[in-house]
């Protein structure tokens, strides 16, 4: 067989990973933002002898370190989304990244709550004027963190699934399967109700003398972070083991199959190979055995299904809802969309 008759069923298997995604400019947007106030703020507390300050400049800094795994988990998914060496893309390098922030996230959940019981034995004189001011300082800088990492929309899916778009085959998936933008947003959500608990706690400490909140407000903080993160420590691992995609996706692609010619599913694998797109393996059971490229046809398009193998049986007591077994042979088949 010729090299140019085989090239045309080669397909790769980057599925849109090299493009520059929307969530990774405005990650780096929040990068930068936090940065810049973080300098301000250790400027700040350095001249005007301000440890609040200091601390909060402190905090935010090891804030944009959290954020620097996801922009490099971008980065890295991006540069090599060509190399052989990954079966499927670099796809799930999005899930690392997230699974790594999540990791993150629940150690600032501990931190959070070590120092807030150790507050309640052993309270410290608290500067409410200063305190506050960085407290609200601190929540404008995550508020408009949180609205550039929201806008993150449609931009994402278009950017993402460009290619499949062109070629007839649009898909539209849930943003949180973009789990390394998942956990920058959390990163900067956990910020931002530290802060906004801790202006009401420091109200309620400065005007009516309810220092208790401070601390209270801090494990209550912590545990709403814990919960965020440990859905995103769950997403994202399912991914990263190959855990099988969602019930509503694999049962799409049961009944797309069963839908023609008295097909059965006898064995079905569907996982997630990066930010809501799939890869499945099927053996099908029929009466009359189709081309690989027959049973790509017959599942839906806006599942997100990149990479199809199908292996097929053929079951001359099965029949078929044509009236007769048919022509074909049984015999095992790739179908790619690229």
């Amino acid at each position: 067989m010729h090299t140019e008759s085989v090239e045309r069923w080669i397909h790769d298997h980057t599925f849109g990973q090299d493009r520059t995604r929307a969530g990774e400019r405005r990650t780096l947007i929040v990068i930068f933002l936090t940065a810049v106030t973080m300098v301000a703020e250790i400027a700040a507390g350095v001249l005007l002898g301000s440890m609040a300050l200091l601390a909060d400049g402190l905090h935010m800094g090891s804030h944009a370190f959290a954020l620097s795994i996801s922009a490099f988990a971008y980065f890295y998914t991006r540069r090599h989304a060509r190399d052989p060496r990954f079966n499927f893309g670099t796809g799930k390098v999005n899930s690392l990244g997230g699974f790594a922030s999540a990791v993150i996230l629940l150690a600032f959940a501990g931190v959070m709550v070590f120092e807030s019981t150790r507050r309640f034995i052993k309270p410290v004189p608290i500067h409410f004027d200063m305190a506050i001011v960085v407290a609200f300082l601190g929540l404008l800088v995550n508020g408009a963190s949180i609205f550039i990492l929201r806008g993150w929309g449609r931009g994402d899916v278009a950017g993402q699934h460009a290619h499949r778009v062109e070629e007839g085959h649009p898909h539209v998936h849930g943003l949180e399967s973009d789990h390394n933008l998942w956990s920058a947003y959390l990163h900067v959500a956990a910020d931002a109700l530290t802060s906004l608990l801790a202006v009401f706690a420091l109200l309620g400490g400065k005007y009516l003398g309810q220092t208790w909140l401070d601390p209270l407000m801090g494990i209550l903080g912590a545990l709403l972070v814990t919960r965020w993160s440990w859905g995103l420590l769950r997403s994202s691992a399912r991914v990263l083991l190959d855990m099988r995609a969602p019930e509503p996706v694999r049962e799409a692609i049961r009944r797309g199959i069963e839908a023609a010619d008295n097909n059965r599913i006898s064995d079905q694998h569907v996982w997630a190979v990066g930010p809501g797109i799939y890869a499945a393996e099927l053996c099908v059971v029929t009466g009359l055995p189709r081309p690989p490229e027959h049973y790509w046809d017959l599942i839906p398009r806006e599942l997100g299904l990149v990479h199809l193998t199908v292996e097929v049986r053929r079951c001359p007591e099965c029949g078929t809802r044509a009236g007769g077994e048919g022509e074909g042979s049984a015999g095992d088949g790739t179908a790619g969309g690229t």
